[in-house]
């Protein structure tokens, strides 16, 4: 095997290569940079490396000269991944390469197949992302606090883990270490589940009459808003990881036959029973969500307070909940639709929520509880 650099700081020191300056791609390239790590880039469009370069992700590839990148970041699309990935192992003999598309198992087999060096490849995803795309959407700061999923293989070596590693860690990623069939069946729910329910519902709205959409409130946006993604990029995540997603989907199609019948004859004996016990499945499966910083779950009281729909009203709403020494856990914004007021529905600890109300109130704030 090929032998390439180790760095006992667990931190890298370049020179990286980053074929694909997308917003991902970009953003590592943004990041490593302002840690003074070399970057060089490279992408299929001129115009896409031209922008990446000029904010400052990186150089050219073509400055990279007779230096060994330390490491190969390959951002390209799922359906290319696996071929760029083979491609640079082949370019790159000393160096470790890793990927970072939304899919493992796939693109492990596709490379196990191809007879490449993998044990100095590492796949791993990065969960972060933005609704908007490209290098000009990329910031350095996009990593931060964010779940970045570490896949070795069975081939890849230590070192080549401790490289990938390194990567998330140095732009300030919080590292999991999974199998790729188990990254792939954790983000089939978790991610890949929650955008096709939520691109279902919304196309439920096409041919809506604008009065009806009206009534819409925070339920209604809070599970369409990751409709907006991108179509191209999706239908590649969920083709390279169909068989996951299936899986999940006969489950979720037993539940919604099972919804169908029962409201079918909602006065039937047991119908109200089992509507009950659908939505508290829902309650218990929700509560298991990890709660703030990654712990375990915990339940917050909600209060929402009224403000005026005019500059500076939030700011002081947030200064003054701080002055009273009370730490906001949630906040989510509404508008009302008949009148020029927005709705700050904020969570609190419990024992703290009758202490926010009356504090507020004393200073003159609208509170609904």
């Amino acid at each position: 095997m090929s032998a390439f650099r180790s760095h006992g700081r667990g931190h890298l020191n370049g020179p990286v290569v980053v074929i694909g300056t997308g917003l991902l791609g970009t953003s590592i390239g943004l990041g490593l940079r302002g840690r003074g790590v070399p970057v060089f880039l490279s992408d299929p469009s001129p115009t896409n490396q031209a922008v990446a370069v000029d904010i400052g992700a990186g150089q050219p590839l073509s400055h990279l000269g007779d230096e060994v990148p330390e490491l190969v970041v390959v951002a390209a699309p799922p359906d290319v991944t696996a071929n760029v990935v083979a491609r640079a192992l082949a370019d790159y003999p000393d160096s470790v390469v890793v990927d970072i598309a939304s899919v493992k198992a796939a693109i492990l087999a596709e490379l196990q197949g191809t007879g490449a060096d993998i044990a100095r490849y590492v796949g791993t995803h990065p969960m972060a992302g933005r609704e908007k795309s490209g290098p000009v959407a990329a910031r350095g700061e996009l990593f931060t606090s964010m779940p970045w999923v570490v896949c070795p293989s069975p081939e890849s070596s230590a070192a080549a883990v401790q490289t990938a590693r390194s990567l998330a860690t140095d732009l300030g990623a919080v590292v999991s270490e999974f199998t790729a069939d188990e990254h792939d069946a954790a983000v089939a729910l978790v991610s890949h589940l929650p955008q096709v329910m939520s691109s279902l519902l919304a196309s439920r709205l096409q041919g809506t009459p604008l009065h009806a959409l009206s009534l819409a409130g925070n339920g209604l946006r809070d599970v369409t808003r990751i409709a907006a993604s991108d179509p191209t990029l999706w239908v590649q995540i969920l083709g390279g990881n169909a068989g996951k997603v299936v899986e999940i989907l006969y489950g979720v199609r037993e539940d919604l036959n099972r919804l169908i019948g029962t409201l079918e004859d909602p006065l039937a004996a047991g119908a109200r029973l089992d509507l009950a016990q659908l939505i508290s499945e829902g309650n218990a499966g929700q509560a298991r969500i990890p709660g703030k910083h990654g712990g375990p779950p915990q339940a917050y009281a909600w209060l929402t307070v009224l403000v005026d729909d005019r500059p500076g009203q939030i700011a002081r709403l947030l200064t003054e909940i701080g002055e009273i020494g009370v730490n906001v856990e949630d906040l989510r914004l509404d508008h009302s639709s008949g009148q020029n007021v927005g709705m700050v529905e904020l969570s609190v600890l419990p024992n703290k929520h009758d202490h926010l109300i009356e504090a507020l109130n004393d200073r003159g704030w609208r509170v609904l509880q």
